[in-house]
């Protein structure tokens, strides 16, 4: 069965997650209504600004059914703002600001800094083809890391080198898959291959 993915299209890195994601040969579409998010099998939170999406989940009425769709075992994928609505607990938010939950992880926001501090590197994940030979280009814009990680969830990366070697980059929880950086800006696939793959593995 071919899935198809659903994109949160509120704010932030859209059209890009779409264009990988077809390229992969999956159906691809963005989501703003309850509607669409019941057509599809799994959603990408993109990056973009946390708090921003946060506000426009509550306000196009969508905070509701995706959180429902989660704990009814949806697969999804969070890169930059998405970890942290995908995330369980977040250090460095807003007053009132809430995250969807589902990974066992305590992210800290902008924890690399400004857009000014924005940086990429190599990355080594597990569960990516290749990677051990041929590692992730991963671009990092006021990005999150992970500050803690509890026993449901499972580390994939860290960022090796550098003032931030040691920060976890890339958890998986199930169905849930998780980065700090931006895999749809570097026209590298296997990140969202690695996520299409746990949504057929899903079906």
């Amino acid at each position: 069965m071919n899935p198809t993915i659903g994109v949160l299209a509120l704010q932030g890195d859209v059209r890009e997650h779409v264009a990988v994601l077809r390229s992969l040969g999956v159906g691809a579409v963005g989501v703003r209504r309850r509607t669409e998010l019941d057509a599809v099998d799994a959603l990408v939170l993109p990056g973009g600004e946390s708090t921003t999406i946060d506000k426009l989940l509550r306000a196009f009425e969508l905070d509701g059914p995706v959180r429902e769709r989660l704990r009814a075992g949806m697969p999804a994928y969070g890169s930059c703002a998405g970890m942290i609505l995908l995330a369980d607990r977040i250090i460095g938010g807003i007053d009132g600001q809430r995250t969807l939950g589902g990974v066992d992880i305590t992210v800290r926001r902008n924890a690399f800094g400004r857009q000014v501090d924005s940086f990429e590197t190599d990355l080594v994940i597990d569960g990516v083809d290749d990677s051990a030979e041929r590692p992730v280009h991963a671009v990092f814009i006021r990005a999150p890391w992970v500050e803690e990680v509890g026993p449901a969830a499972t580390v994939l990366g860290r960022v090796e080198d550098g003032p931030a070697a040691g920060r976890i980059v890339a958890v998986r929880q199930g169905p849930l898959l998780v980065t700090s950086f931006h895999p749809e800006v570097t026209g590298d696939p296997r990140v969202h291959r690695l996520f299409v793959q746990i949504v057929r593995d899903s079906l």
